[in-house]
C-alpha cells in the first residue's frame, strides 16, 4: 500500500484488502501502484467512489476466461455509474489453498472464498475435500484475512501467494484450479476521458433495444458485420425492467475515432434503441487490431466526403 504518496497523487480504489488478483494484477502496472491505493470492501463500492469523486480512477474485475463475465462490474458500469474504461489488463490467475501454520487437510471442513475463485476449482475440491461447506467472502483477499484474524483450525481459503504472505498462512496446495490456462481481465476507469487510439484498441458498449421483436438482435449485430468490424465478447444482462427485457453487452475491435466504429455507433443509436457507450482504450489481450487498415481507410475517405459535401451545400441558394 503507497501510504506516502504525496497529496496530489492520484486515488485509485480497487477491491481490497492486500493480497487479492485484483491487488496483484495491479501491481503489474508501474504507474499504478506508485497512486494512492485505496482498498474497498466490494468492487460496487471500488466503481461507485470513481463515480462520486472521492477516487479518481478505479480497477476491478471484469471477466474471467472460464467463469466468465463478473456480473457486479458489468452491472454496475451498465446501470449504477457513468463511467469510462482507461485500460484493461489481463494476468494468468493461480488459486492456492490457504491455511493457518500447522493445519493438514483432513482437519479442514470448511473452505471460505470469493465464488468466482471457489467456482475455479471445482474438480480439485471434489476430489480432495468432497465433504467441506463452501463459504463466500468479498474477495480471495478478505477470505484470507478472515481466516488469519479467526484462528480456526479446520478452516482453508483459496487466494493468492500474496494473501498468504501478507496475512501469515501456509500454502498447503498449490495451482488447485482447474484450468490452467485461467485468465482475467481487470479494467481501470475514471469518470471522464477517452484514451487517444493506439491502433490496438477496444470498444466496449451496452445496446439497450428499442423493441423486442423479431430479428431485433440479428438487426444489431448486421450493423457490426457490414463493416467488417469483429465483436470479442457479446452477451446479454437482464435490464431490471422486467421478465424478458435485456440488453447487450459488447466489445468490438477498434476505437470510437475510426469513422467505421463511429458510423457503427451512430446506425445503432439512430435505428436500434440506446446506446451506454463505456469506452475506448488500448487492449491489454492481444486482441482488438482486426481490420485496422481498413478503418484507417474508412476514416479517410469519410473526411474526404464531408469536405466535399460541404463544398456541395455552400452552392444551396437563399
Amino acid at each position: 500500500m503507497n501510504n506516502n504518496a504525496p497529496s496530489d497523487t492520484p486515488v485509485l480504489s480497487f477491491l481490497g484488502p492486500q493480497g487479492t488478483f485484483t491487488d496483484q494484477a495491479l501491481r503489474t502496472q508501474e504507474d499504478l501502484k506508485e497512486m494512492s491505493l485505496t482498498p474497498t470492501v466490494s468492487i460496487s463500492e471500488a466503481l461507485q467512489r470513481v463515480n462520486d469523486g472521492r477516487a479518481d480512477l478505479g480497477f476491478v474485475a471484469i471477466e474471467n476466461s472460464i467463469e466468465g463475465s463478473v456480473n457486479i462490474t458489468q452491472d454496475t458500469l451498465t446501470f449504477d455509474t457513468d463511467l469510462l474504461i482507461q485500460r484493461e489488463v489481463v494476468i494468468s490467475v493461480q488459486m492456492n489453498l490457504l491455511v493457518r501454520p500447522g493445519t493438514k487437510i483432513a482437519d479442514i471442513t470448511e473452505v471460505v472464498s470469493f465464488p468466482h475463485a471457489t467456482a475455479q476449482c471445482r474438480g480439485w475440491l471434489a476430489e480432495n475435500l468432497p465433504q467441506a461447506k463452501h463459504q463466500a467472502a468479498n474477495s480471495t483477499a478478505d477470505a484470507a484475512r478472515q481466516l488469519a484474524e479467526s484462528g480456526e483450525p479446520h478452516t482453508a481459503a483459496i487466494g493468492t501467494a500474496r494473501a498468504a504472505e501478507v496475512y501469515g498462512l501456509d500454502i498447503l496446495a498449490s495451482a488447485i484450479e482447474d484450468h490452467h490456462e485461467n485468465q482475467t481481465r481487470f479494467v481501470l476507469v475514471a469518470k471522464e476521458g477517452i484514451p487517444a487510439p493506439t491502433g490496438h484498441d477496444k470498444t466496449s458498449l451496452v445496446v439497450f433495444q428499442r423493441a423486442d421483436r423479431p430479428g431485433s438482435l440479428l438487426g444489431i449485430l448486421q450493423e457490426f458485420a457490414t463493416r467488417a468490424i469483429n465483436l470479442t465478447r457479446l452477451e446479454s444482462r437482464p435490464t431490471k425492467q422486467g421478465l424478458g427485457d435485456y440488453c447487450f453487452l459488447m466489445d468490438v475491435e477498434g476505437h470510437v475515432a475510426d469513422e467505421l466504429v463511429a458510423d457503427c455507433l451512430r446506425n445503432l443509436h439512430m435505428k436500434h434503441g440506446e446506446v451506454k457507450f463505456l469506452g475506448s482504450y488500448p487492449s491489454g489481450s492481444g486482441s482488438g487490431n482486426g481490420d485496422a487498415d481498413l478503418r484507417s481507410a474508412a476514416s479517410t475517405e469519410s473526411a474526404a466526403a464531408d469536405v466535399w459535401l460541404t463544398e456541395v451545400r455552400k452552392q444551396i441558394q437563399g
